[in-house]
């Protein structure tokens, strides 16, 4: 398992050297249009090198490689991030013009794939930690109650964790799934390091508790280069040539070689020194735990003096995360992050609203965490001179309930015009509107637009996250369905 010539980076070098190559791609593997770009072994599907669509060799050797450091029965590389396994995950467990249960708050690569196959989604809306303002846990009686009341839904597909770090009970999720003769497809994306040891004290992996398909991404939170995911599968309920056919539709047929020798190389690197990379890691967040304890103008969400038991909206939380955010409530996310990016040269992940997300993983140093834990107390002792320190409001549930006059696929392919944000309210959604990141949508085509929403889109503007409109809108405008269809 661990012999170098199994290694995919080794095996495409070694292939370099057979033949002159009269084939793409354009550079040749000699001319590079950049410094240190690894176009010495940047193959395309020539004899020797396997094909990801129809692997039967080295690849497929690679993929089982990690099908095994995973815990998975099936594995498929992913060069086009979790979007592109979540297109396929969702398409491969539905019909067209069907019905599925979704969360709320999946990603808007979910949203795609139930717009491409014009499906009627029944949503799960997540428990609410007012405290921080996000979504917490999807609770398993809700997914009972979703598939007892929708009995044609062929597939339930929910996010775990959330951006923020929040963690459901995939475990009794998947038995009740499955109890209704259900896959249970989960977005696992910022979960790719669970489950793979004990060292680090993370949660278990979705794989390993029973999901039908997960999609992790890699490159969020694994040694691994951007754009590199994973598509895991459990047997049973999913046909693997089903998923196949779905990856085909919506990856690249030129799949990047370097992009899978990442895959592949980060593997062998778990393999090889998994435990002690996460032993180091879980031994800094501990630290870092101990050192937030003492933090009285800064709080970090289940970290230092707050814990799992403060929020039981959470089922569970991966400590990876570091959602931060100031006592004062007048402080913004945006704010925050603009003070840790210019005065301490930390570059954070996400602000939305109060908050700001940092992401951790293996390969931090102890140098890194350091600098954070100096510019928290360095920002804690410059905070102490304000001595009214504010109690944090409370933030309202976001009324999730909107009325779905539509399918999102009906809705983007109708008649549209565009109006100002004051006048939307009342109206029919055409088009997408979220914070990005995280990219969950706020406002979903098919769906009659509230005050509530329009107040919250102002909110994330306000506290400096970027609002994005899927049609270009944007500048105080929002797509609605034209007065005929409305």
């Amino acid at each position: 398992m661990n012999n170098p010539e199994t290694n995919l980076e080794a095996q495409l070098r070694s292939l370099a050297k057979t033949a002159y190559p009269f084939h793409m791609p354009g550079h040749k593997r000699r001319l590079s249009p950049a410094p240190d770009l690894p176009v010495a072994w940047d193959f395309t599907e020539v004899e020797g090198a396997d094909d990801l669509h129809h692997a039967e060799g080295i690849l497929l050797e690679a993929m089982r490689r990690t099908a095994l450091c995973f815990h998975a029965e099936r594995t498929w590389y992913l060069v086009g991030g979790s979007t592109v396994g979540n297109l396929a995950a969702v398409r491969a467990c539905s019909h067209r013009n069907g019905e599925i249960i979704a969360a709320r708050n999946c990603h808007k690569s979910v949203y795609h794939a139930i717009e491409l196959s014009n499906l009627t989604v029944h949503w799960l809306v997540p428990a609410w930690d007012a405290d921080w303002g996000i979504f917490g846990s999807i609770r398993p009686e809700d997914v009972e109650a979703a598939l007892s009341a929708h009995p044609q839904s062929s597939c339930v597909v929910l996010t775990s964790p959330t951006y923020e770090g929040v963690v459901s009970d995939i475990g009794a999720i998947a038995k009740i799934c499955h109890a209704h003769g259900v896959p249970l497809v989960v977005d696992e994306a910022h979960g790719a390091h669970f489950g793979l040891f004990a060292e680090g004290g993370f949660p278990k992996g979705s794989i390993t508790l029973g999901a039908d398909l997960v999609v992790q991404s890699a490159h969020k939170t694994l040694p691994s280069l951007t754009q590199t995911a994973l598509l895991h599968a459990n047997p049973g309920l999913v046909s693997p040539k089903e998923v196949e056919r779905q990856l085909d539709v919506f990856e690249t047929s030129s799949p990047s070689y370097p992009l899978m020798a990442s895959l592949d190389g980060c593997t062998r690197l778990l393999q090889t020194k998994g435990p002690a990379l996460f032993a180091a890691w879980g031994k800094r967040l501990s630290h870092l735990d101990e050192k937030a304890a003492g933090l009285a103008h800064l709080e970090v969400l289940c970290h230092g003096r707050d814990t799992l038991e403060n929020h039981p909206a959470f089922f569970g939380f991966d400590r990876s995360k570091v959602l931060l955010r100031a006592a004062d409530p007048a402080v913004s996310g945006g704010a925050l992050a603009g003070v840790l990016r210019e005065r301490y040269h930390l570059e954070s992940e996400m602000h939305l609203g109060r908050n700001v997300l940092l992401m951790t993983s293996c390969a931090d140093t102890d140098e890194g965490f350091a600098l954070l834990e100096n510019a928290l107390f360095d920002l804690e002792t410059k905070a102490q001179g304000n001595s009214d320190k504010k109690a944090p409001a409370l933030q309202e549930a976001p009324d999730l309930s909107g009325e779905a006059v539509c399918p999102i696929g009906e809705a983007l392919d109708a008649p549209f015009e565009e109006v100002p944000e004051k006048a939307a309210a009342g109206r029919i959604c055409a088009e997408y509107v979220f914070p990005y990141p995280p990219g969950i949508p706020v406002l979903v085509p098919g769906e009659r637009i509230q005050e509530e929403d329009l107040l919250r889109l102002a909110s994330y503007a306000k506290s400096g996250s970027t609002v994005w409109h899927s049609s270009g809108s944007g500048a105080g405008r929002i797509r609605v369905l034209a007065p005929k269809q409305d």
